[in-house]
């Protein structure tokens, strides 16, 4: 390369570098010397919590008053603190002197208090250096804030909603509780002895007592609380109270006065975990608070939990308050009144608690929920009030799965589904009430192709082997027959058009009823199983309640609520479920199941009622060699014009040794 070339080229690269170097000097120079972008910097720093940052854009004297570490810290726990957010800025006016410029601006800030704003001038000084910087002091974060002083923030807790049932019963709510606790200058002599006493009557252990007592607060006439329990639990409390030492007091906590009773429907509130708490941080939750783990208590947590009051002020260094920054008010919870009756759902739960079961009780017209019981259950109460190691293990460990809400799950319907069959045969025109089969005996098979399955029932009786007399009898024979006359897809169609597959609309998460495991029924024997409520039929029991009001609604499913409301309309779950010919049809004949002298619900007669019902016991699969479980159904639905308007599903785990369809019938019947 020729050397006058070569030296050419070097020129231009240091003419450009010069060139860019000058550019980049001018920018930096401008950025040093435009104290309006300076202070708008400094504020976007803090949105950043990039308070380092802002710590180097301070003047010597700035730096002087305050350490980089403790301005750090100041500002982050002032910032944190409060929740601050999106802070803006409007500049109002700019004064610029030789080596000076003062800015005067209106701040705005989010935080949990709500909106703060103020107006505020800063100084920002010129340096030959540097440019400008800012001439800091503790009230640019709040004016009236000096350098001795600290931003408090106090929360006040709301009160949490209460829960009602349809008459002003309450179901959860402030009330009465016991606390439990020693006055250790009162325990006497033999206090080992007493202090033993107390924790086996309170499930809890010595070394925990022992604990309390030797807390660092704690003197000979202080009151050392152990353990909350039931305000009610009064032979429990006499014992206690003949212990040297002990003392009971009386304080607020939430409580559940039907107890067991309504347990999976109403739920319960704990201390809200660490994991919680991170997962609703923006909800207004802090380290004390409760919040609903199980059952309408979690399902209605947003509207029962109310606003947690905040108060952000300026507290001088003697511990005054100085200033006022902002205040929101807490906002108690909602009250919330259910269509719910506390009166049936307690005699109701009595009446099968020793079971394992369920009841569904609706108003069939209007859809509204008046029970929701699962039995065995549970005592809510235990945990508010605080539960044992042993208390949780024996509700935990229970073979009887006492936290398990029964309405909520699905079943095998057995016989009480072959309404459903008849009426999705009535509607499609596949089935009429008058068709019928013939068949001899106890079991049945279609032909060979089934090689040693055949379907079977239990009763013979005389009269034709049509509609009305399957259902008063509960035949097994006639309505797999029956079934397969309908076909799979006008079977399978029908019960998609009833929901089956699909969520229904409920405050409470009910599990999904199926026609199959698979989605299809690709077997002529699971079809015909499937038509009297076995094969791998599943329903949930409120979706089957809905169901069974179409028997009395000319076909139209209500759709079941639970929240009351006084201008509540009547909404349908599906409309034309079935046609009104067909839901009319089967509504008569389920009233022959209880009025006819040999239906297997005659025992439900009442005189001056008229009621349709149809029982049901669905067999489950068992190891080979063991009999199988049985489960025993009973639903009814009233078919007058009383005003007791009742539509119950029911069902006992334990068919077998409970007495079956039978036993319900004689505990539903108290209703009327």
């Amino acid at each position: 390369m020729n050397k006058k070339l070569l030296i050419g080229i070097v020129a231009v690269i240091v003419v450009v570098i010069i060139i860019v170097s000058a550019v980049i000097l001018v920018q930096n120079s401008k950025k040093k010397i435009n104290p309006e972008e300076i202070w708008k910097s400094y504020i976007s720093n803090l949105n950043e919590e990039k308070y380092e940052e802002n710590y180097d854009m301070l003047t010597e004297d700035a730096k002087q008053s305050i350490s980089k570490e403790d301005f750090l810290e100041r500002n982050k726990n002032i910032y944190q603190g409060i929740e601050m957010s999106n802070m803006q800025i409007e500049i109002t006016s700019i004064e610029e002197a030789d080596d000076e410029c003062k800015i005067s601006y209106n701040s705005s800030m989010e935080t949990k208090a709500g909106n703060i704003t103020f107006s505020k001038t800063v100084n920002l000084i010129k340096d030959k250096k540097k440019g400008y910087l800012i001439d800091w002091w503790p009230n640019l974060i709040f004016p009236q804030l000096d350098a001795t002083d600290k931003v408090k923030v106090k929360t006040s807790e709301p009160s949490r909603g209460e829960i009602y049932d349809k008459n002003g019963t309450l179901l959860a709510g402030e009330g009465k509780v016991s606390s439990i606790g020693l006055v250790p200058g009162k325990i006497g002599e033999n206090k080992d002895e007493n202090i033993a006493k107390v924790a086996e009557l309170l499930g809890i252990t010595t070394e925990s007592i022992e604990k309390s007592l030797s807390a660092s607060w704690v003197k000979d006439n202080t009151f050392v609380p152990l353990k909350k329990v039931s305000y009610n639990e009064t032979e429990l409390k006499q014992k206690l109270l003949q212990i040297p030492g002990v003392k009971i007091s009386t304080v607020s906590s939430r409580t559940y006065p039907l107890g067991e009773s309504a347990a999976h429907l109403v739920g319960y509130v704990q201390n809200i975990t660490a994991e919680e708490l991170e997962k609703n941080k923006d909800k207004g939750y802090n380290a004390n608070s409760v919040i609903g783990k199980a059952g309408l208590e979690k399902q209605y947590e947003e509207r029962l939990k109310g606003e947690i009051g905040v108060e952000i002020y300026i507290e001088d260094k003697d511990g005054n308050r100085k200033a006022d920054i902002a205040k929101k008010e807490p906002k108690d919870g909602e009250k919330i009144t259910l269509t719910i009756d506390a009166n049936i759902q307690t005699k109701l739960y009595n009446e099968i608690k020793d079971n394992k079961g369920f009841f569904v009780v609706m108003h069939p017209k209007t859809g509204e929920l008046l029970a929701l019981v699962s039995t065995p259950s549970y005592d809510p109460n235990k945990f508010i009030l605080g539960m044992t190691q042993n208390e949780w293990n024996e509700i935990n460990q229970n073979q009887n799965t006492p936290m398990l809400a029964r309405f909520l799950q699905t079943w095998c319907p057995g016989s009480t589904f072959k309404p459903v069959t008849g009426a999705i045969g009535l509607t499609t025109n596949s089935l009429s009430e008058n068709d019928t089969f013939s068949y001899e005996g106890l079991s049945w098979q279609k032909d060979n192709s089934w090689g040693d399955y055949k379907i079977t029932t239990l009763t013979a009786y005389n009269g034709a082997k049509n509609l009305r007399n399957a259902i008063i009898h509960s035949d097994n024979i006639y309505f797999a027959q029956a079934t397969l006359k309908i076909g799979k897809n006008n079977f399978i169609n029908g019960l998609k058009k009833l929901k089956f597959g699909e969520s229904i609309d409920f405050i409470l998460s009910a599990s999904k009823s199926q026609f199959s495991n698979s989605g299809d029924i690709d077997k002529e024997t699971l079809l015909a199983d499937s038509g009297y409520g076995q094969g791998q039929i599943l329903v949930n029991p409120i979706h089957m309640a809905s169901i069974y009001s179409a028997f009395v609604n000319d076909g139209n499913m209500i759709k079941p609520y639970i929240e009351k409301n006084e201008n509540a309309q009547t909404q349908y779950l599906v409309e034309g479920a079935f046609t009104k010919e067909a839901a009319n049809i089967i509504k008569d004949d389920m009233i022959q199941v209880i009025e006819n002298q040999e239906g297997t619900a005659k025992a439900m007669r009442v005189n001056g009622r008229t009621i349709a019902g149809k029982t049901g016991t669905a067999e489950l699969k068992s190891a080979k060699g063991e009999q199988a479980e049985t489960l025993a159904w009973f639903n009814c639905v009233t078919a007058d014009d009383n005003n007791n308007q009742l539509l119950v599903i029911s069902m006992v785990e334990d068919g077998r040794t409970s007495g079956g369809s039978q036993y319900l019938i004689r505990k539903i019947k108290t209703l009327f």
